[in-house]
């Protein structure tokens, strides 16, 4: 009878901490890494400003070219794509910009860049009137998307991105970064 509740005891301390084990504390998985792929510099025409709607400031900007370098993808930033904003209170600003790549070997690449800004209110609104600000007082983050044919640029498809944007008085430059 005692070995008996003896193995029954064992057997139930090897399934707690199996799920114990199960159960961990921290990821399963290392940490993903990230690599620099390329960054872009796009240039901007003048906000055009919807004003509130929604309970947001909205906005959008026009970008009128830039160019790409990197050791991933260089190329132009094609005239006509744009950041459409939501400035909303308490220092958030929500992004989206939607514009065309076009490598240097002529594919053309659609870009969605959705993202958020965050600063105290006072940098953001130095940021809206198109001040220059130090990029270390604001946290200015996006998650791209590509759309590209199979070819030399099929890889963008395959891979996640993020990206850390600086904005400029007249241009924004953007980061771009694969999660490895």
């Amino acid at each position: 009878m005692f070995a008996k509740k003896s193995v029954t005891a064992a057997l139930m301390i090897a399934a707690f901490a199996a799920g114990s084990a199960l159960a961990s504390d921290g990821p399963e998985a290392p940490a993903p890494s990230l690599s620099y792929a390329f960054s872009v510099r796009a240039t901007l025409d003048p906000v055009v400003e919807q004003g509130e709607v929604d309970g947001g400031r909205r906005r959008f900007i026009p970008v009128t070219g830039g160019t790409v370098t990197g050791p991933a993808l260089t190329g132009t930033v094609l005239t006509g794509g744009g950041d459409w904003q939501v400035i909303l209170p308490g220092g958030l600003t929500s992004i989206e910009a939607r514009y065309f790549i076009k490598a240097s070997d002529g594919t053309v690449i659609e870009v969605t860049n959705p993202g958020v800004r965050t600063a105290a209110p006072e940098v953001i609104e130095k940021l809206a009137k198109g001040e220059a600000v130090d990029p270390s007082a604001y946290y200015f983050r996006t998650t791209p998307r590509f759309v590209v044919k199979d070819g030399p640029h099929g890889w963008m498809r395959r891979k996640v991105f993020v990206a850390r944007g600086i904005r400029k008085p007249d241009s924004v430059v953007i980061d771009f970064y694969t999660v490895e």
